[in-house]
């Protein structure tokens, strides 16, 4: 059960509400966001839940059954709107375009890229500087220094930065010159990390794990939610299985899934979702049809010079082709 309060409820009416839910034998825990604040009320008793809500403060309730409570669309009907200023807004309906590097590499790169999505109108630049890689050899990013230069570029050019957070202490240092936090497959369950985002005043776009289930992912957006960040993104990036044909297997049936179960916005990952760059253009345009939100791209001058990741990376040709053929299926979609 959920129950939103009025912004002025006072002291007195919110403590007779705490006792009259108690009364029921339910549990509550209080959840206040950047918008609003809850009340989130867990038990399993039947009774009539308009003696709670019509008391005093509260301004609605619902009763939801599922374990993922506030980012349920059983009590929100409306979408949530990602707003990250300067006209650049992801919801329902649009189809927000992110591309850029794996990670980030050097200042002539970060310019080369920002004039590529400036050139095909997207407003929205992932890279990453800090890497988690499967061996320690590998390049592991610039660090916070890499995503000052990055962010001091994409200012000048009004594009906004997303990029990945891996620990707790990244994130105050990081704070100031990111957009929207990414949380990778890696730390799907690092309920530690969930916990610091939801404290957080900025978006959040959370990976589904690789092994994880659609539930799980639901529940990683309640810990951010629960905390008190409502600014929250849900993206399918291919989940690990028995297949051994591509790196991860894309998993078309959660957009529309995720789209009915939940009012956050979605967004697929087509380039990790498949690993190979032939087939990202394909597995993009069923995301997009399959009505995802969003759509995030590895994208490279020279993909066979990327410090990472370059056999699923788009070179700067192949992604402006795609960038047309998505506004393209966007149409279809909408008609």
């Amino acid at each position: 059960m959920i129950i939103q309060l009025e912004s002025k409820i006072t002291e007195q009416a919110k403590a007779k509400l705490l006792e009259k839910i108690k009364e029921t034998g339910y549990k509550t825990s209080e959840v206040r966001t950047q918008f609003r604040s809850y009340l989130v009320a867990t038990g399993s008793k039947e009774f009539d839940i308009r003696s709670i809500g019509n008391l005093p403060g509260v301004a609605d309730i619902h009763r939801v059954s599922d374990p993922y409570k506030l980012v349920s669309r059983k009590w929100k009907v409306e979408d949530t709107v990602i707003d990250l200023g300067d006209g650049v807004v992801i919801r329902r309906g649009d189809l927000a375009m992110m591309a850029g590097p794996c990670s980030i590499e050097s200042e002539e790169q970060v310019l080369k890229t920002i004039n590529h999505l400036k050139d095909n109108g997207l407003s929205i630049m992932r890279g990453g500087v800090y890497k988690p890689r499967s061996s320690p050899y590998s390049f592991r990013g610039l660090g916070i220094d890499g995503l000052k230069m990055w962010h001091d570029l994409a200012q000048e050019n009004g594009i906004k930065i997303i990029t990945e957070v891996m620990h707790t202490e990244q994130i105050e240092e990081m704070y100031p010159y990111v957009d929207i936090f990414q949380v990778g497959a890696r730390n799907a369950q690092n309920f530690n990390l969930l916990d610091a985002l939801g404290q957080v005043d900025k978006p959040v776009m959370l990976k589904r794990g690789m092994s994880g289930t659609i539930e799980e992912l639901l529940q990683a957006a309640e810990y951010v939610f629960s905390n008190g960040n409502e600014k929250i993104l849900l993206c399918e990036r291919g989940i690990r299985t028995y297949e051994t044909a591509s790196r991860n297997t894309f998993d078309i049936n959660a957009i529309p899934i995720l789209k009915d179960k939940s009012h956050l916005p979605v967004i697929a990952d087509p380039s990790h979702g498949i690993g190979i760059r032939s087939y990202v253009e394909p597995v993009a345009l069923a995301a997009v049809m399959a009505g995802a939100d969003g759509v995030i791209v590895e994208v490279h001058e020279t993909p066979e010079r990327a410090a990472s990741d370059g056999q699923q990376t788009l070179d700067f040709e192949e992604a402006g082709r795609l960038y047309g053929k998505m506004r393209g299926v966007m149409k279809i979609r909408n008609s």
